[in-house]
């Protein structure tokens, strides 16, 4: 008999068969893991629903949820804010039809505008999917040469001219030097900055499986950042940031090289350029470092609208916000940007 459950995550006995099964299972990702239960609740103050599907006393699929309620941005129940892919992880079809049914009766319980489920392939045809996201992966070769020769010439161009630089990698036991790229760099795009005590939050919750990697020049200057997840044998790239000299020297390209590197060297198998919206510089880029585009199917049921949400940068309406929050001082940004970029996830 197949039941639906809630996941306390302070019960450390549940917290590791969830994390047991979300390892073992092929359709899970870092982004299912239980310890993003409490990074929503505590940095984000979003209600959690932590889905799982029993069968005998095993789990057989999950489906972590959140409740995103905003004035701004409307009032959803996500799968999964502030990740990239976190749909059902199942492994069988009962368990994924259970989790959505259960999750679609959460959803009118909350009286939400939509239900998103932020899968990478599609469960429901009839269901409308938003197609503006791609991923990129791809296979990580056992030999360091390799690697360098498998990156198209004018990308393998660009991180020699780094190495020619004299730029150095270093992995960071804090989030301080990353912090400060990245903030200056949403900043000079237009939106707004996660709060500091999210990357300090991620890095306790989920210790070596966080690395920030920074580079610096020959004198030490502070150049560019990346701050990554490890999951079984992938590396995550998730969130970085440049400083505006980055790009004549190099840097940004060569940060990805040396990120691959060493993967390489403790045998790890994929790397996983995470998402990008279609016709933006990010999407170009990945392309041409040999990543080929795979689009990913964020699927909606709609309650309480007729079309789906377009929160993000793309979409014209914020364009005026955009060009305000480039002009205001980056201190001002930093202490008002997690108010708002929280009911955007």
């Amino acid at each position: 008999m197949l039941t639906v459950k809630l996941l306390d995550s302070t019960d450390t006995r549940q917290a590791k068969a969830w994390d047991e099964f979300v390892l073992a299972c092929p359709g899970a990702t870092f982004f299912h893991r239980s310890g993003w239960q409490q990074i929503i609740r505590r940095v984000f103050r979003h209600p959690t629903f932590f889905l799982y599907a029993e069968r005998e006393g095993a789990i057989v699929g999950v489906l972590p949820l959140a409740h995103v309620k905003s004035y701004l941005f409307g009032n959803a129940l996500v799968s999964l804010p502030f990740t990239v892919y976190c749909g059902v992880a199942a492994i069988d079809p009962e368990a994924g039809e259970q989790l959505e049914a259960e999750a679609i009766g959460l959803a009118q319980k909350l009286g939400v505008d939509h239900l998103e489920l932020r899968n990478v392939e599609a469960r429901h045809a009839d269901w409308p999917t938003q197609d503006l996201y791609f991923t990129f992966r791809k296979e990580i070769l056992p030999d360091e040469e390799a690697n360098m020769l498998a990156i198209p010439r004018k990308q393998r161009a660009m991180v020699r001219k780094g190495i020619k630089n004299g730029l150095r990698s270093e992995i960071d036991s804090d989030v301080h030097r990353f912090f400060a790229l990245y903030a200056d760099n949403v900043h000079r795009h237009g939106t707004p900055a996660l709060p500091r005590r999210y990357f300090q939050a991620l890095q306790q919750q989920f210790g070596d499986d966080v690395e920030v990697l920074t580079v610096v020049g020959p004198e030490g200057q502070l150049l560019s950042s990346v701050l990554s997840f490890y999951f079984r044998d992938e590396i995550l790239p998730y969130y970085a940031g440049d400083d505006f000299s980055a790009r004549d020297l190099a840097a940004n390209d060569f940060k990805y090289w040396e990120l691959m590197r060493r993967a390489c060297a403790k045998g790890v198998r994929i790397f996983d350029y995470g998402r990008s919206k279609h016709g933006t510089g990010p999407f170009s880029f990945k392309k041409n470092w040999g990543f080929e585009p795979t689009p990913l199917h964020y699927q909606y049921r709609l309650f309480k609208r007729d079309s789906i949400p377009q929160n993000n940068p793309s979409n014209a309406k914020y364009r005026l916000f955009i060009e305000a929050w480039r002009k205001m001082p980056i201190g001002v940004a930093n202490w008002l940007g997690p108010h708002i970029v929280r009911n955007l996830g």
